[in-house]
C-alpha cells in the first residue's frame, strides 16, 4: 500500500454567511431578571463564535435593539440571526476573520432550518 501524506494544520477559513435560529429561552433558564438581556447578548456572542469558529464577534445594533425591545427582563424566546464570517480589513488585527451577527426579522419560527446565504 502506498503511504498517504497526512494533512497538517487546519483548513483555512473562507468568508461565509448562514442564517440560524437561536433559542434564547433555554439560555435564560434560571437567570435573574436584571441580567437576562445582557446574558442573551453574551450567549449570542458565544453561539456565533462556536458556529463560525472566530473569536472576534460583532453584534449589529438592530439585533441589540431587538433583544432589549421588551426590556431587561422579557427577552424574546427565539431570534433569527444571520452570521457572516468576513475578512478583517485591519492589518494589525490579531484575528484574520471576524463574525458579524445581524437580525433577520421573521413572521414565524415554524419549520425554519439553518440556511447558507449566497453572497452576491
Amino acid at each position: 500500500m502506498a503511504k498517504v501524506a497526512k494533512k497538517s494544520g487546519r483548513k483555512t477559513q473562507e468568508p461565509a454567511t448562514r442564517d440560524y435560529t437561536i433559542h434564547l429561552h433555554k439560555y435564560m433558564h434560571k437567570s435573574q431578571f436584571k441580567k437576562r438581556a445582557a446574558r442573551a447578548v453574551r450567549q449570542i456572542r458565544k453561539f456565533a463564535a462556536r458556529a463560525m469558529s472566530t473569536k472576534d464577534v460583532r453584534i449589529d445594533t438592530k439585533l441589540n435593539k431587538f433583544i432589549w425591545s421588551n426590556g431587561i427582563r422579557n427577552v424574546p424566546r427565539r431570534v433569527r440571526v444571520r452570521l457572516s464570517r468576513k475578512r478583517n480589513e485591519d492589518e494589525e488585527a490579531k484575528e484574520k476573520m471576524f463574525t458579524l451577527v445581524q437580525h433577520v426579522p421573521v413572521e414565524s419560527f415554524k419549520g425554519l432550518q439553518t440556511e447558507t446565504v449566497r453572497d452576491d
